[in-house]
């Protein structure tokens, strides 16, 4: 019972296990949309496309929540610019704006003498630093992506499956889109600094995609993906401690080692389910 229990003795482990269990709630309710939508690439290029707002706010001493916000109305702005000016398709747009973010950041976290805790601490996040504000902070802008999510929860339900169903509706697709967009760089900056821009993308994709293989009702999926994602959470911090291994990094390769075992499970199930009927059909 010990070896459970040792890790989360002191203060700081306490603040990193809330903090990360609120990254985990936040992420993975957000998270579920964008498995719904099929966006994981665009989850992937915004959490880097916050990058170099962040960084700008650390070199030159403003808050790194409101370089985030920032960069993530540049980065939604540019990618619509592009796919409604050219011939070309959304993918690509954010391919491109996915590299040219991520290397702005980079560019500008070179400028800083610590250049290399620095960007460290922006792509890695630093789980065992979280402090008391950090936490509030954290915790308001979770309950904002809850709450729009939920608020939301019939006008995105119908956007998930058909933009033209949503339509015909009467709901307004292109305002639900850009809610959504706004719900996941809420979710992103409201937990870059417990995880990091780099493995947040794990809580927002690995967890939802597990509960999709287990949920059979969207409710469910939402349940399932919270309760995986605090699981990640404990069980990531936990090995951590007794592994010597970083904490944000151990947590997201816990949500997404998960989900190959789940599907490794349930493969096996199916075909072993099967192979009865299989040997009475021979």
């Amino acid at each position: 019972m010990e070896w459970w229990i040792e890790p989360f003795l002191l203060g700081f482990q306490q603040r990193a296990l809330i903090g990360g269990m609120v990254a985990a709630a936040t992420c993975s309710v957000v998270g579920v949309w964008l498995v719904l939508r099929g966006m994981s690439f665009f989850g992937d290029a915004f959490v880097h496309g916050v990058l170099p707002g962040i960084a700008a706010g650390v070199i030159f001493g403003f808050s790194p929540f409101l370089g985030a916000a920032i960069a993530a109305l540049v980065m939604v702005a540019g990618i619509e610019l592009i796919h409604r000016q050219t011939s070309l398709k959304e993918d690509t747009a954010i391919g491109l704006l996915f590299v040219g973010m991520m290397a702005l950041g980079v560019a500008l976290i070179s400028k800083s003498r610590s250049y290399t805790g620095s960007l460290t601490s922006i792509l890695f996040g630093d789980i065992f630093g979280v402090d008391e504000s950090t936490v509030v902070s954290m915790s308001v802008l979770g309950v904002i992506v809850v709450a729009g999510s939920l608020v939301l929860y019939r006008p995105l339900l119908a956007l998930a499956f058909s933009s033209a169903k949503a339509q015909t509706l009467g709901m307004n697709p292109r305002f639900t889109h850009a809610a959504l967009l706004v719900l996941i760089a809420t979710a992103v900056i409201g937990s870059f600094q417990a995880v990091g821009t780099l493995l947040v993308f794990g809580l927002l994709v690995g967890p939802p995609a597990t509960a999709a293989l287990l949920a059979r009702t969207v409710p469910q999926m939402f349940l399932t993906s919270v309760v995986l994602a605090a699981f990640a959470v404990w069980l990531g911090l936990t090995l951590s401690y007794h592994w010597g291994t970083a904490g944000s990094a151990t947590m997201a390769l816990v949500s997404i080692a998960v989900f190959f075992l789940t599907l490794t499970v349930r493969r096996t199930a199916s075909w072993l389910a099967a192979r009865p009927a299989q040997e009475v059909h021979a």
